[in-house]
């Protein structure tokens, strides 16, 4: 099967383009960091099957971030048989840059010159077939999110594969340059090397330190003094070369936009100029962020619970009676019914039953992502981030963490610094995932009912403080060093598609309802089975195997004023999957009295400040193990997710202990 790679600078709608080529649900995002690994899907054009790769999107293809390594690899490695090169057409010069990379690799390359509607709409002119002639490669507007040329585009990649001219446009780096580039291949060019000679000739004048292991580790190469002598000629002028190499790309690009792309000479102050004076102001846009925040939590609470929240209750309890009378009538036996009613409809259905308020929630968030306005809370973090010793993208990551925990720490893959990366990925699991909603939603709707909006949203203002605040403590002693500089885009301001805002919607709350069909299922099948043995014992009692271990952990949480084995083990489960503590909770508290809800079991065993002191508990303590796997993987050590389990268990344990001790000696109950 052809395989072709889809590549390109952030936000310039690679993501879009790969869904219209695939029909896949990918999450888009108009904002950088989106794909933070490469996406597989199938496209079928005239009867053949191609498989369609969608890399990470990146400025460049050196080796200064995960997201450059990945795209970098795969173009060279993975043999793709086109690369399609996704370029904005408001920005072309910019993206060119990417595309100079391309062809020194030697890559195959048609270019989709995406969104030519709004290049037109800024009265921006390009010359599409001398575009194509200067760059010596095909050139096809598109409009991605209008599905539009991308019949045109699929074809000329069709073409390109069977066609044998040598479409590479010639860049020359000057004569001093070029001769240097021309030795290094005669060198290279009968060592049997699995990368086009040009680009490693190339990548050793720039100083890739990839490329010069890569000589090193070649006993061919390695023999050769001549070769190893010019290699320690290139270190030494390494900073030089580089700078020339990078001038004469942009003399290139700038010698083909020249004569193919007509701007307005005086353009026009944009819409998104105009908006960007007042959400981006040193002094409002902090402020304003603050209050768009509140507004979405707001929103949440006063539409999803309104109008949806007991249509949902009331489903789920007339599912319940329904089910457990018709295993009454079919004789089932005692065991079943209470599996059925008390494990699975008490459990899984209490987690289900705030299924309106997350759709609500993750809806209005997508509309912000999808507007261009997540890029800006970034942006305003900055000084503060910077403050702490991390840098304003590293934010980023942490909104990511607000869908799920799993996919803000991937994208930290976007930071070029290491320090940068590993404090992200450390101070991630902070972040109130979807997974958390459901407990803090049970425990306001049980104590705070009327201040809904506000209490969702201080949790998760101290989940942002709290990884603010272990970002600086560990950039001071774990990763010291100085903080890199901020740099990113920051993309125009697009309306919402209802199509994009469902689909991100629909990324957090399928993966909620896979996780309540799987893992909580398994959880509560395993707690339910401990919960009524040994056979005799009163189920979801104290004296059950399930008591007896809540009994042991429970002490643990007595100085935060949850100290009940039911709180222990919830929190327990929790680390399986944070859904599992309201699962577990529902299961175990089913029996308090006939027809008793969560919520009325709940307040008869919290009151408002150990209600308070449990969410906060819940929010800062060890994260799920899918998070933990994760942070295994991108760290490449267990002692980073052994250590990210242990310290984030000791912060939420010592934070519900203050409040509930502190709150205490205040008079709070």
């Amino acid at each position: 099967m052809s395989t072709i790679a889809l590549v390109g600078n952030p936000n310039s709608g690679k993501t879009t383009l790969f869904n219209a080529l695939t029909g896949s649900n990918q999450h888009v995002g108009n904002w950088p960091g989106v794909t933070v690994e490469k996406k597989e899907g199938n496209l079928k054009f005239n009867e053949k099957t191609y498989n369609i790769v969608d890399l990470p999107g990146t400025y460049s293809l050196g080796a200064f971030s995960e997201d450059e390594i990945v795209a970098r690899d795969f173009i060279l490695k993975g043999n793709p048989n086109i690369v399609i090169n996704v370029v904005d057409s408001t920005n072309i010069e910019r993206n060119l840059y990417l595309t100079t990379q391309l062809l020194e690799m030697g890559a195959k390359v048609v270019v989709a010159l995406n969104m030519i509607d709004e290049a037109k709409a800024r009265n921006i002119d390009v010359d599409i077939e001398a575009l194509s002639k200067k760059l010596g490669t095909p050139v096809v507007p598109t409009v991605a999110s209008k599905r539009k040329g991308i019949d045109e585009l699929v074809r000329k990649c069709i073409e390109l594969m069977d066609d044998d001219t040598d479409y590479k446009a010639h860049i020359s780096y000057g004569d001093n340059i070029d001769k240097e580039v021309e030795k290094l291949k005669d060198f290279l060019s009968d060592k049997n090397l699995e990368y086009p000679t040009q680009w490693i000739a190339i990548k050793l004048l720039e100083g890739d330190e990839y490329v010069h292991e890569l000589i090193r580790s070649n006993e061919d190469l390695n023999s050769s003094t001549d070769l190893i002598n010019t290699i320690h000629r290139f270190k030494q002028n390494r900073e030089d070369y580089e700078l020339e190499i990078i001038d004469k790309r942009y003399e290139f690009i700038s010698s083909i936009t020249n004569v193919t792309v007509k701007t307005p000479e005086s353009p026009n102050e944009t819409l998104t100029d105009k908006i960007d004076k007042i959400l981006t102001h040193k002094y409002l846009g902090l402020p304003i962020f603050g209050i768009i925040m509140f507004i979405v939590f707001q929103l949440t609470f006063t539409v999803g619970e309104d109008l949806f929240g007991g249509l949902m209750a009331s489903g789920i309890e007339f599912l319940g009676e329904f089910i457990e009378s018709f295993l009454i009538r079919i004789n089932a036996s005692d065991w079943i019914v209470s599996f059925v009613t008390e494990g699975l409809i008490g459990g899984v259905g209490a987690v289900l039953e705030f299924i309106p308020l997350i759709v609500i929630l993750y809806m209005l968030m997508g509309f912000l992502e999808d507007s261009g306005y997540m890029a800006r809370a970034a942006y305003v973090m900055d000084n503060i981030m910077r403050a702490l010793g991390l840098q304003g993208k590293t934010f980023i990551s942490m909104i990511v963490g607000f869908g799920c925990n799993v996919p803000g720490i991937m994208s930290t893959r976007t930071l070029e610094d290491k320090k940068d990366r590993m404090i992200a990925t450390l101070i991630n699991p902070f972040m109130s995932c979807g997974a958390k909603l459901p407990i803090y939603l049970i425990f306001i709707a049980a104590f705070f009912p009327n201040n809904g909006g506000l209490v969702l949203f201080l949790i998760y203002f101290l989940g942002i403080a709290m990884a603010l605040l272990m970002g600086k403590i560990f950039s001071k002693t774990l990763f010291k060093g100085e903080s890199s500089y901020f740099i990113m885009e920051l993309p125009p301001y697009r309306l919402p598609t209802l199509r994009n805002v469902l689909r991100n919607m629909w990324d957090n709350v399928s993966g909620f309802l896979k996780r309540a069909g799987t893992t909580i299922f398994a959880v509560i099948t395993i707690l339910w089975i401990l919960s009524v043995l040994p056979l005799g014992v009163e189920p979801y009692s104290q004296d059950s195997i399930l008591g007896k271990i809540g009994m042991i952990i429970a002490p643990i949480f007595k100085p935060a004023g949850f100290g009940t084995w039911q709180a222990a083990v919830g929190l327990f489960a929790g680390i399986a999957a944070k859904e599992a503590v309201i699962a577990t909770l529902g299961m175990v508290y089913a029996g308090v009295s006939e027809g008793t809800a969560l919520v009325a079991a709940i307040q008869q065993v919290f009151t408002p400040l150990t209600a308070v002191s449990f969410m906060a508990m819940t929010l800062l303590y060890t994260p799920c193990a899918a998070t933990i796997g994760t942070i295994k993987k991108e760290t490449n050590s267990n002692k980073w997710a052994i250590f990210t389990a242990v310290y984030t268990f000791a912060i939420g344990w010592l934070m519900a202990v203050l409040i509930f001790q502190i709150g205490k000696l205040l008079g709070f109950s």
